[in-house]
C-alpha cells in the first residue's frame, strides 16, 4: 500500500466515526423537537454515513495494482461509488422537498421544541462540518481521490444544510412556525445542488473527459522540445489519482532513430513538469519537411535500407537532377546481386525525386569481416611518420602530425593519424590537404591499403 492509499484510508475511517456520531446526534435531536429540517437532515447524515462506508471501501479497492482483467489499474472504483452517492443525494433531496412542500401548504405548521440541546447538536455538526471540508478537500487534492472529492463536497453542502436548519430552528423559536418548513426546502436545495455537482464530476471521470485546460497546457509544453515540428494529436483521460493517455508527435523523417528516442525523452520530461500526474504513451511519426535537400532525401533513403553510401553528389543540369554515389557492398557479394541492390536503390530515389531524375551508382567493396593484425616495426612506423611530417610542411596546411599508428594487416599496412589545422579553414579545403598527406605516404610505401588521417583545430 503506498502513502497516498494510507493516507486516503485513514481520512475515510476518520470520515465515517464523524457522520455516524452526528447523525446520531441529530436523529435524537430532530426527534426530541419535531423539527423536520433536523430529521432531514439527520437521514441526509445516515445516507453520508453509509456513502462514508461506500467511499472507504472503494478507496482500497482502486489501491489494488492492474491486472489482467484490468490493465489500467482499478480507479475508476471511487468514480462508480461516487456516483452511487449522486443517486442517494439526489433522493434524499426529492424525499425532502415533497415533505416540506406538504407541510407548508397541505396542513397547518406543527409544532418544533427549538430548545438548546437542539441548537447544540447544529453547532457542533456545523464546526465538524467544516473541519472535515477542509481536510479532505485538502487531501483529495493531494492525492487525486474523487471519492474523497465527492465526501468533501457532501460535507460542505451539509455545513450550508445545517446553517439553514439553524437559522429555521431560530424562526420557530421566535414564533414563526412556518421556518423549520422553509429551512427544509433549502437543506433539499443544498443537497441537490451537491448531487447535482459531483454527479457532473463522477459521470466526466466514468466518459473519460479529459481535465479541463490539461491537453492544452501539454500541447504548449511538447509543441515547446526542440525537433518536435508538430503536435499530431493529444487524449487524455482520467483514471483515480492518474491522468493516462496518448500523445503524438511529428519529427523530421531525416531525423537518426537516437535522436528519435531523445525527444520523446524530452517531451516526457516536459509532459511530467505540467502535469506530474499524467502517464502518457508517447508516438513519433516521421514527416517530410518542405526544406528538404535532395541530398538529405538520398541519404535518408539508403539509412532506411541499411546501405553504406558516400561521395553523393546532386547535379542540377537543364532543370533535371543527377544523382551519383558510391554503394559500398559485401566484397564477397556476386555481381548480380549487387546489381539488384543497387537497381532497387537507384529506383527509390527516382521515385523520392520525382521523374527524369538521372540516378548512378558505384559499388565499392565493403570490409565485412575485423582484421587482424599487429603493430608495425618502430622503424617502419618512424619512416611513414617522417614521409606525413615533410608532406605536411611543404603543403602549409597541416601541422603537428602526430599520434601516427602503424599495423600490418593481410590486407596490407593499416596507418592512422592525427594532425592539426586552422580552424577557420572550410572542410573542403582540410580535407584536400589531408589527402595530399595521404597520397604521398601511398607513393612512398606502397603496401599501406588503406590510411586514415584525423583533423583537429589548432590550439589556441
Amino acid at each position: 500500500m503506498t502513502d497516498a492509499d494510507a493516507l486516503k484510508e485513514k481520512a475515510a475511517l476518520a470520515s465515517i466515526t464523524a457522520s455516524a456520531l452526528l447523525t446520531l446526534g441529530k436523529l435524537v435531536a430532530g426527534l426530541f423537537s419535531g423539527s423536520l429540517a433536523l430529521i432531514s437532515e439527520a437521514g441526509h447524515g445516515l445516507l453520508d454515513t453509509g456513502a462514508t462506508i461506500l467511499t472507504y471501501f472503494a478507496i482500497r479497492a482502486s489501491g489494488k495494482p492492474a491486472d489482467e482483467e484490468h490493465h489500467y489499474g482499478h480507479g475508476k472504483v471511487e468514480a462508480v461509488a461516487a456516483l452511487a452517492e449522486t443517486g442517494l443525494l439526489i433522493v434524499l433531496a426529492i424525499y425532502v422537498m415533497v415533505e416540506a412542500m406538504r407541510r407548508l401548504f397541505g396542513h397547518a405548521a406543527e409544532p418544533v421544541d427549538a430548545s438548546w440541546p437542539v441548537f447544540a447538536v447544529l453547532v457542533v455538526s456545523i464546526v465538524v462540518d467544516l473541519v472535515r471540508w477542509r481536510s479532505l478537500s485538502a487531501i483529495a487534492e493531494e492525492t487525486k481521490s474523487d471519492a474523497l472529492a465527492a465526501d468533501a463536497l457532501h460535507f460542505s453542502s451539509d455545513l450550508v444544510a445545517s446553517v439553514c436548519v439553524l437559522l429555521g430552528l431560530a424562526a420557530s423559536r421566535f414564533g414563526y412556525q412556518q421556518g423549520d418548513a422553509l429551512a427544509a426546502i433549502g437543506v433539499s436545495v443544498f443537497i441537490g445542488i451537491a448531487g447535482y455537482r459531483l454527479g457532473r464530476r463522477t459521470i466526466d471521470t466514468l466518459v473519460d473527459a479529459a481535465p479541463k485546460g490539461l491537453a492544452d497546457q501539454i500541447r504548449s509544453s511538447v509543441g515547446a522540445v526542440t525537433g518536435v515540428v508538430n503536435v499530431e494529436s493529444v487524449r487524455l483521460r482520467p483514471a483515480g489519482p492518474q491522468v493516462l493517455g496518448e500523445v503524438g508527435i511529428m519529427v523530421p523523417r531525416s531525423m537518426p532513430l537516437e535522436r528519435v528516442s531523445g525527444v520523446k525523452q524530452e517531451v516526457a520530461a516536459a509532459i511530467a513538469v505540467v502535469a506530474p500526474e499524467a502517464n502518457v504513451t508517447i508516438t513519433a511519426n516521421p514527416i517530410a519537411l518542405d526544406d528538404e535537400s535532395a541530398l538529405e532525401l538520398v541519404l535518408l533513403i539508403a539509412a532506411r535500407r541499411r546501405l553504406a553510401i558516400h561521395h553523393v553528389t546532386v547535379q542540377e543540369i537543364n532543370g533535371v537532377k543527377a544523382v551519383s554515389l558510391d554503394l559500398e557492398l559485401d566484397g564477397r557479394m556476386t555481381l548480380g546481386q549487387a546489381h539488384e541492390i543497387a537497381s532497387s536503390l537507384e529506383e527509390a530515389i527516382e521515385a523520392e525525386l520525382g521523374p527524369g531524375v538521372e540516378v548512378e551508382t558505384h559499388v565499392e567493396p565493403l570490409e565485412i569481416a575485423e582484421l587482424s593484425g599487429r603493430d608495425a616495426t618502430t622503424d617502419k612506423a618512424a619512416a611513414i611518420k617522417a614521409v606525413l611530417i615533410e608532406a605536411a610542411r611543404e603543403g602549409g596546411v597541416i601541422s603537428d602530425v602526430h599520434h601516427v599508428r602503424v599495423r600490418e594487416t593481410s590486407n596490407g599496412l593499416v596507418v592512422n593519424y592525427h594532425c592539426r589545422a586552422d580552424q577557420a579553414l572550410s572542410v573542403d579545403q582540410v580535407h584536400d590537404a589531408v589527402d595530399a598527406l595521404d597520397r604521398r605516404a601511398r607513393r612512398a610505401d606502397s603496401s599501406i591499403s588503406r590510411i586514415v588521417g584525423h583533423a583537429e583545430p589548432v590550439k589556441g
